[in-house]
């Protein structure tokens, strides 16, 4: 269905084309757009329903503000792929998330339409009030807008963000896209809360048209305008008796307005475009809008994978026979525990699909707590249930625990509580990119105190991670795993115990060691075994670490002992990670053996591509192992 019927769309190739189109041609506009991102997204997968549901919101910002000199910051990228083809890229969208293609998310490395780097939550109004302020102090003229979800203006640091807005003198707008969804749907208070705010539409008009004629007679000077913005604060409370916590930061409000009419959005838009001070507008927006499957499972239909646009099934690949999702080996097992622990609670921040806690969630309901996007409340919040006895399993994202760092040292790790943070998406992640790699926690966690950190080679490990982690006195417990299938079909195994802090040995040899953590060692395992075949009598031992931290003096000592060569593989970041803490220990104990550290680049993000491209790239693939121990 490729450019089928798209000669509107096919007129537009940055937002000055756009803004040539009469508001009368919008709404076809928006239906063509519309189309092209289904049809697009049914062969080269991607974030469908997110960008369905802002399609007249994209419209409309780019045909009112003078794009790119004016600001469009946006929160998540996920809703940004009509933004994408209207800036300039309709014609690579095909290489959206592919390797060397356009990026995953929008960045400023990749277009000067993309404001600031989006691939976490959260981060749209504190960066834009940034750049407010820059323009206050640069008498640039130019506007910013942030354009934020309300599964996003659930994170801390948005809150910081319109609390800092009030106070700070600027001309933001912040664009409130409820659609009652994250990737799950949202939860918490600021969910209740936007479901009850309404304000007059007629109250707003008026407001407006009042502050235009108080403007031109010279009573919307700062301080002016603040003592009326209270002032009819307070009246509205009072009339409507219901209390507005945008209002109560001086931040003016106006809606909720349909987010899906895009000539009224054009309205509204330019009326608040020269109004000064911090201004939010709140749009009730359904996601997947426009195609009848996305939205009626926008779960589903976030990421749905390849589709037939015309019948909505989508096409799912046969996985009998195929071993099971890290993730889903983790639902079930977590469960299993639970069963037979009373104490076991589990926390996500707003991803119980993602991480499979819904299948405990589904069982036990009141012992589940998705928290929103909010990570470092999550760390906390478990922390605090460990305090009184609880044993919270909290599952976070690698790249999105980085946020949490703070906590996981003060609130966690300080006190020894017994919390088990289970790190989904460790390692390459794929087409999701530099973002959302799992680069960085075996380096950054290493050096904190109190910290037992693992990887398991396979699903039968990681069961016995997870059982050995909610043992008593087990303390703080990192286990980290990648995303997608792991290698055992038949994955269930009797929970037993796993003494903290040893190895393995799976294979003896004479000539040299390599020295793996986590799944990476079956690509090592495989990589052994034909360079052994190659060449006939290297004979190359190979050793599971399983623990970063502590690791295994006893194993690396016979190591030390016995080999002049090691080499160590890992999916994390060279430094500070498996390779530095065994060339760390060999040089404190003496010990003065080749290592050869094979792990992520020094220094670099990895781009996006699939993650067997990306193994090759930075040369932790089978074959590049193969080529260390050869030669």
């Amino acid at each position: 269905m490729k450019d089928k019927d798209l000669s509107l769309l096919k007129q537009v190739e940055y937002p000055d084309d756009l803004r040539k189109l009469s508001i009368g041609q919008l709404p076809e506009l928006c239906r063509e757009l519309r189309q092209d991102i289904i049809d697009e997204l049914s062969v080269n997968p991607g974030h469908l329903a997110s960008s369905l549901g802002v399609v007249e919101l994209t419209v409309a910002l780019h045909y009112v503000y003078n794009t790119p000199d004016d600001r469009i910051v946006w929160d998540v990228g996920h809703q940004a792929y009509g933004h994408k083809i209207l800036t300039g890229r309709r014609e690579r969208f095909c290489t959206n998330r592919k390797l060397h293609g356009i990026m995953p998310f929008p960045s400023p490395l990749e277009s000067p339409y993309d404001t600031f780097a989006c691939g976490h939550a959260s981060n749209s109004i504190s960066a834009a009030l940034g750049m407010a302020v820059a323009e206050k102090r640069n008498h640039t003229g130019r506007q910013v807008v942030a354009v934020i979800g309300d599964g996003a203006m659930s994170g801390g640091l948005a809150f910081e963000g319109l609390n800092n807005a009030s106070s700070t003198p600027n001309d933001m707008l912040i664009i409130l896209n409820d659609n009652n969804m994250s990737i799950d749907r949202s939860v918490g208070g600021m969910k209740q809360y936007l479901i009850g705010l309404n304000t007059n539409k007629t109250y707003n008009d008026l407001r407006f048209k009042l502050s235009r004629w108080l403007k031109s007679r010279g009573y919307m000077g700062d301080d002016r305008r603040k003592g009326l913005i209270r002032f009819g604060n307070a009246l509205k409370s009072a009339l409507s008796h219901q209390q507005n916590m945008f209002e109560g930061l001086d931040i003016r409000y106006f809606g909720p307005f349909d987010g899906h009419n895009v000539a009224e959005l054009v309205r509204i838009l330019r009326q608040l475009k020269d109004m000064k001070g911090p201004k939010l507008l709140h749009l009730h927006t359904v996601k997947g809008k426009g195609y009848k499957p996305a939205e009626q499972a926008a779960t589903i239909w976030h990421a749905p994978g390849r589709f037939c646009v015309d019948s909505g099934e989508r096409i799912v690949a046969d996985t009998t026979g195929i071993p099971p999702k890290f993730q889903d080996v983790f639902g079930h097992t977590l469960l299993e525990l639970a069963r037979q622990n009373p104490k076991i609670v589990g926390v996500t921040p707003a991803m119980p699909t993602g991480c499979s806690m819904n299948i405990m969630m589904k069982e036990m309901p009141d012992r589940v707590f998705d928290v929103g996007i909010a990570e470092g409340h999550a760390v906390t919040f478990s922390g605090g249930m460990a305090k009184e006895g609880l044993q919270p399993f909290c599952n976070i994202y690698s790249a999105f625990a980085q946020r949490s760092y703070d906590n996981v040292i003060h609130d966690v790790a300080l006190l020894r509580l017994p919390v088990v943070l289970c790190l989904d998406r460790a390692g390459l992640v794929g087409e999701d990119g530099p973002t959302h790699h799992g680069a960085f926690d075996m380096a950054a966690l290493r050096p904190v105190p109190h910290l037992t950190i693992a990887s398991p080679m396979d699903e039968h490990e990681l069961r016995r991670l997870m059982y050995t982690a909610q043992l008593p006195g087990a303390g703080p417990f990192v286990i980290r795993y990648p995303r997608g299938r792991g290698v055992l079909v038949d994955w269930r195994c009797p929970l037993t115990e796993v003494p903290v802090g040893t190895g393995r040995c799976l294979k003896d040899g004479r000539d040299m060691a390599v020295l793996t953590i986590g799944p990476i060692g079956n690509l090592a395992a495989q990589a052994i075994r034909e360079a052994e075949a190659e060449r006939p009598g290297l004979s190359v031992a190979h050793y599971d670490m399983r623990f970063l931290k502590p690791i295994d003096g006893s194993l690396l000592d016979e190591v030390g002992r016995r080999y002049s060569r090691i080499v160590t593989v890992e999916d994390g970041v060279r430094n500070g990670g498996l390779g530095s803490a065994v060339t760390e220990w060999m040089a404190d104990h003496g010990y003065t053996p080749r290592i050869v550290r094979m792990g992520l680049p020094d220094d670099t993000f990895v781009e996006h591509g699939t993650v067997d491209q990306l193994q090759h790239i930075v040369g932790i693939d089978k074959d590049s192992i193969k080529k260390h121990l050869l030669s």
